[in-house]
């Protein structure tokens, strides 16, 4: 929902950085996979206690995945750098929520597992449109050029960061806003089935 304005202000600082960046030599892939371990290491900080120290984890893998993408236009868009990128950002996604669960087992367990559901449906929902649309060669550029169709709705990936921060800022309200952006992210999930039925019919 956010994604569109969010990009407006903040692609061009990160493109003059990802400029510098290949001109060091530093290829997308290695940020793409740094990326992923600072996002791990963000989850472990927070299954280990320490919620603010995993926000500011979470914002730097957040930020080399903003920065492997801007390289790689700067550079050569791969396949393989496309495939890395999605398949990790889920590996991030998944490992917040359980780094929360872990946390505080008793409170938190049961709203991390449903919020875990919703994105494995969701992330469902959008790989196979996905699919179906390079299928039937549909494209968009509504979220910059891309290696695979990106579908929008009412939770993507800057609504999924505000909600990991508000976890990270308010451990105690972690079970509320798992089930709020759980809501969410159901919703979308839905949308984008809808959305389907009506395209590939």
């Amino acid at each position: 929902m956010f994604d569109a304005i969010l990009r407006r202000r903040i692609d061009p600082p990160v493109d003059r950085l990802a400029v510098q960046l290949a001109r060091k030599g530093l290829s997308a892939n290695a940020v793409t996979m740094a990326g992923l371990a600072v996002g791990l290491a963000a989850a472990l900080a927070i299954a280990l206690g320490s919620p603010i120290a995993g926000l500011v984890l979470l914002l730097l893998s957040r930020l080399c995945d903003g920065l492997d993408g801007a390289i790689a236009k700067h550079t050569k868009r791969t396949d393989l750098g496309g495939y890395l990128d999605i398949v990790f950002d889920f590996i991030f996604y998944g490992a917040i929520p359980l780094g929360f669960a872990f946390l505080d087992p008793a409170q938190n367990a049961v709203p991390a597992a449903v919020l875990l559901l919703t994105f494995y449906a969701n992330g469902a929902s959008f790989l196979a449109y996905a699919v179906l649309a390079e299928k039937r060669k549909i494209t968009t550029d509504i979220r910059g050029k891309k290696s695979f169709f990106f579908s929008t709705g009412l939770a993507e990936a800057s609504e999924t960061i505000i909600a990991f921060v508000l976890f990270c800022l308010f451990p105690a309200w972690f079970p509320t806003l798992a089930y709020i952006f759980a809501a969410m992210t159901a919703w979308t999930c839905a949308a984008r089935i809808i959305v389907a039925a009506k395209t590939f019919r």
